[in-house]
């Protein structure tokens, strides 16, 4: 492939991985507190299922990636593990959706590199260089000032939001420890295959018990509203998209330019938000995000330089 149509696929990778990130967040808000589907769990499992199929039509069918199979009892304890977090993280994240702006929502969602600093810590007693962790501050006071800047905070909401970071940061270091065996690792799309449908089997109890009127719920939202069904479908298969681009987007370029993209990516998500859903914001709170992103940038940088 010549540097251009390189670059032009890169490019458009970039574009798809943009689109789907952003258009889960702004649909999974419509959804869960515009929309009167108050169902986050439900939501998260139609996620799944989404990503269920989708993975096994792109790994089987279309062999995006060869198919790998699981070696061993303790590989699919390790899997249903990072499942069950998984499911944690995306579930806080939805049900923070209900009770808070997106662009706050992605303030405290920037924290990701703090959790993941500390779990690291917990978890191997590996120290970084002093500069990696000075690099957090920011990441964390950033979203203290906008938390005190933030005219919608929602404290039940605000918990949920810290919860879903700390367990995405968690299952990220659970996956660098769990699967780091060259016998048993897995790459992304072969892991999400595999979690899928584990995480299907956690959330459809946990639905039925938690949302007991989902399924009547649905299907009265479903005749009143003629794109309800719709708005469902086009959300799941944007969640799959966007596990799909992340993992060729790291895979064509690097988990640097990954998280420099993501950066991006939630100043891009908030300043949406805010046309969209018309939610108040201050200049304490934009200014609490700015400091926070701006920690998560120079840790980054330390991450690369004192590695």
């Amino acid at each position: 492939m010549s540097s251009k149509k390189q670059a032009i696929f890169i490019s458009s990778l970039v574009i798809l991985w943009y689109s789907s990130n952003i258009g889960v967040i702004l649909l999974n808000k419509f959804l869960l507190s515009n929309y009167g589907f108050r169902f986050p769990i439900f939501l998260t499992m139609c996620h799944m299922a989404a990503c269920a199929i989708l993975s096994y039509i792109s790994i089987v069918f279309l062999k995006v990636v060869p198919l790998q199979t699981l070696k061993s009892k303790s590989q699919f304890v390790k899997i249903a593990t990072l499942s069950v977090v998984f499911c944690g993280s995306v579930v806080g994240g939805n049900i923070s959706l209900r009770y808070l702006a997106v662009s706050f929502n992605q303030a405290v969602g920037a924290t990701t590199p703090f959790f993941t600093a500390l779990f690291a810590y917990l978890a191997t007693l590996k120290r970084e260089a002093w500069v990696t962790y000075a690099a957090l501050v920011p990441v964390v006071t950033g979203v203290v000032i906008a938390s005190g800047g933030e005219p919608s905070f929602h404290f039940f909401g605000f918990v949920m939001c810290i919860s879903a970071t700390a367990a995405r940061a968690f299952k990220s270091v659970l996956q660098g420890i769990l699967l780091s065996s060259e016998g048993e690792k897995l790459n992304s799309m072969n892991l999400l295959l595999y979690m899928s449908p584990i995480a299907i089997l956690v959330l459809l109890p946990a639905a039925l018990i938690m949302e007991p009127n989902v399924v009547d719920d649905t299907l009265s939202l479903g005749r009143e509203h003629k794109f309800m069904w719709l708005l469902l479908l086009v959300n799941s298969v944007m969640a799959y998209s966007a596990n799909l681009s992340n993992f060729l987007v790291t895979k064509h370029t690097s988990a640097l330019t990954l998280q420099v993209l993501g950066n991006a990516k939630g100043a891009v998500a908030v300043v949406i938000s805010i046309l969209l859903f018309k939610n108040p914001v201050t200049v304490i709170g934009i200014g609490g995000y700015m400091i926070t992103v701006a920690g998560v940038v120079a840790y980054g940088e330390a991450k690369r330089r004192f590695r």
